[in-house]
């Protein structure tokens, strides 16, 4: 007899690019280790699962009796593989032709391994935009889940999404299915009868229905609390149990299954959306705010099952305006890929360079950093710096491919994040930096090629609205949790008294940021945001660049306001092949006052230096250490200071040719997580100022060489090669 309703379980396992082994390792054994224990128990219950590439490739790497077992299950049919873009990128932060290529050399990897086809795909984080369509289908793409969220969107209802959709784009075709948010809900944090009776409903009113679950497997012991439910309190197994009784009326069956089984349930077009709460996430703070106000006030409402249904929130690609970081990313990804692209067209290129150059750009892809809502995401330093660490290794790979000689220096000027506005890339064989003029003349990204790492990749503090959350529960922090709560709905606090922490930023945390300030000001009240007398923190510079075949320089000059006077400052950017791993500044400030006392201040930020650790921190001038890298420091007159990080091999120093006093602070956010609130490192601020009174009105200059030494990374990295090299 035919099943009266078919249940589809898909399971989607990911782990993000750059994460520490110790979490792919702990969620492997509370998680995906466990739950494929259960699963083998219940030959009856077939799953479709997808594992991200970036977790697939560890998988394979150091848990290769893992992939064994699961291949083992896709041959019994108990599994179908199902793949989607390699390295989980929101499809909607990458080009087209990157969006094929994915796919299918995901597709294609997944078939090598696992010895079957590849049918149906995961959406990263279900981010949709119709015209995906026909780039899904060119992968070789039939079918993928989404969550029955989009298709209420478009205007079907509840007793409409029990099965499976045609959608279309440019006369290509596409199976969705609409994943339940109400099963996303009570599994696994529900008893397992609830969801049976919500099934049952469905099939005494829907013939030949079909019901669709498609969630994260992390929540099946990784996420607070679920191991112990999960696994030790038996919920998997008694829901497989409840699954196989009631399998009279009740089959499980994977998409693959459903689509050669069942017909479509007709064809649906479907507005560009996510699941609900990554749409509330996109939205800006105060909109998000004055949301959720609104559904507190409404959902008791009795026309609210039927208003819900028209209330959406924000679009995925505001996350990019939401987090100006998140767009230097997504910029600095479309350099790498137009480059690629056309280094591709030319036969002449070493194949195995742009090879290895798109692997990287596919990894730097991974949509983890690209955003943020109730997981840490753009919080999270490390998770950035393996966006930008692949991003510098691909353009490495590229310039490889171009055969250029070293050591060689090169100034362009584009519009390189995308605001309408010209930006200044200075290049040689070792320092990459961007300047934005018309923001301030920062200095906003500092790559460093030999170790991959961009010193700048820092983040600003900003309003979230999680925050009220935060200085409510300040009181109640030190409460329990019992049992498994569903993400969404945690409040845990990682360090005490987050509250004090919030602090936001009044301009962006880079380098090169001018400020005028009080005379005498305290450390502390710059630290707060206050003190600033003058207008050029963000203020537009005039640009002219030089160029040589040793030496390339960017001069930015700006004409504002130092209180009631009009001041100029020019600042002259240069790198130079006698010095590659210096970045020389000379700063010219102009028109000062006479008998005015002047204070000016220059400030840095270093990201991807981690602090809380005695292998990383600051000294001086004589190589005498300050403190850690989160010290807050006032040092009195000196020519130099530096940082040390002896985990990334990486040593920056600054020198003043006019000596100057030093503050150093930490720039800390309070972030959730899937764990909790959470305190962060995004950067260490370093700031040299001066003060000084002119006799006559006139000019002061200094000049700043900011300095990064890589020896000891590139003798660790030689020493590895030669150990590898006596294994081999």
């Amino acid at each position: 007899m035919a099943p009266r309703v078919r249940l589809v379980l898909a399971i989607h396992n990911h782990q993000p690019v750059g994460n520490f082994d110790g979490v792919f390792e702990a969620a492997c054994a509370d998680s995906y280790i466990p739950f494929l224990d259960v699963l083998q128990e219940f030959p009856q219950i077939p799953i479709s699962l997808h594992i991200s590439g970036s977790l697939l490739e560890w998988l394979v790497k150091h848990r290769r009796e893992y992939v064994d077992r699961v291949r083992d299950l896709v041959k019994r049919g108990q599994i179908e593989m199902i793949g989607g873009p390699f390295y989980e990128p929101i499809l909607a932060c990458i080009p087209r032709r990157d969006r094929i290529g994915q796919i299918a050399a995901y597709s294609r990897y997944l078939r090598g391994l696992f010895g079957a086809p590849v049918r149906g795909m995961w959406v990263p984080e279900r981010v949709w935009e119709q015209s995906f369509t026909s780039d899904i289908a060119a992968a070789g793409i039939e079918y993928t889940i989404l969550d029955d969220f989009h298709f209420k969107n478009a205007g079907l209802r509840d007793d409409q999404l029990s099965g499976y959709y045609l959608t279309e784009d440019e006369g290509q075709l596409l199976k969705l299915f609409p994943g339940s948010e109400r099963l996303r809900y009570t599994i696994p944090f529900a008893d397992p009868q609830e969801t049976i009776a919500h099934l049952r409903d469905i099939a005494d009113r829907v013939p030949n229905a079909v019901v669709a679950f498609g969630d994260d497997g992390e929540k099946f012991g990784t996420w607070p609390g679920t191991k112990a439910h999960v696994y030790q309190n038996g919920w998997l197994r008694r829901f497989f149990e409840t699954l196989v009784r009631n399998a009279d009326w009740l089959q499980v069956a994977t998409m693959g299954q459903v689509v050669d089984q069942v017909p479509p349930a007709g064809k649906c077009y479907i507005p560009d959306s996510s699941y609900r709460e990554m749409t509330e996430w996109a939205l800006p703070t105060p909109r998000q705010t004055e949301l959720h106000g609104l559904v507190q006030r409404w959902q008791g409402h009795h026309e609210w099952p039927q208003l819900k249904q028209y209330l959406r929130g924000g679009f995925w690609r505001n996350f990019r305006v939401k987090y100006p970081e998140s767009n230097e990313m997504y910029a600095r990804m479309l350099d790498v890929s137009r480059r690629l692209e056309a280094l591709s067209c030319d036969a002449e290129v070493r194949q195995d360079l742009l090879n290895a150059a798109r692997s990287d750009l596919y990894r730097g892809q991974c949509n983890c950093p690209y955003w943020h809502g109730a997981f840490g995401g753009l919080y999270l330093p490390h998770l950035r710096n393996a966006i930008y660490s692949n991003l510098i290794s691909a353009d490495n790979h590229l310039e490889a491919a171009t055969e250029r000689v070293e050591p060689w220096v090169e100034a362009e000027v584009a519009d390189y994040n995308l605001d309408a506005r010209k930006e200044v890339r200075l290049a040689g064989d070792r320092l990459v930096a961007w300047l934005a003029p018309s923001r301030g003349g920062h200095l906003y990204e500092l790559d460093v090629r030999s170790t991959r790492h961009n010193l700048l990749a820092t983040l600003d503090r900003r309003p979230e609205p999680y925050h009220d959350t935060v200085r409510h529960a300040a009181s109640r922090q030190h409460e329990h949790h019992h049992g498994a709560v569903s993400i969404h709905d945690l409040v845990h606090f990682k360090q005490p008294d987050l509250d004090k922490k919030l602090a936001y930023d009044n301009w962006p945390r880079k380098s090169l940021v001018d400020h005028f300030l009080q005379p005498g000001l305290p450390l502390e009240t710059f630290q707060a945001g206050q003190g600033a007398v003058g207008d050029f923190t963000t203020g537009v510079y005039e640009t002219k660049i030089r160029r040589s075949e040793e030496r390339v320089e960017a001069e930015l000059t700006r004409e504002g306001q130092l209180g009631p006077f009009r001041v100029t400052i020019t600042k002259t950017v240069a790198l130079d092949v006698r010095s590659p791993s210096n970045l020389e500044v000379t700063y010219r400030l102009d028109d000062l006052p006479a008998h005015v006392p002047i204070h000016f201040a220059v400030e840095f930020n270093f990201a991807g230096m981690a602090a809380g650790a005695p292998d990383r921190y600051y000294y001086d001038g004589r190589g005498r250490q300050l403190g850690q890298l989160e010290s807050i420091l006032s040092i009195s007159k000196s020519e130099r200071i530096g940082l040390v990080d002896e985990w990334l091999g990486v040593d920056v120093s600054l020198e003043t040719t006019d000596p100057a006093e030093f503050w150093t602070m930490p720039v800390q956010t309070v972030s959730q997580s899937e764990a909790g609130f959470e305190l962060v490192h995004q950067s260490s601020a370093v700031v040299p100022h001066w003060e000084f009174t002119l006799p006559n009105a006139g000019s002061w200059s200094t000049r700043l060489t900011l300095s990064v030494d890589t020896s000891a990374a590139q003798a660790r990295i030689l020493r590895e090669r030669e150990a590898l090299a006596a294994l081999s």
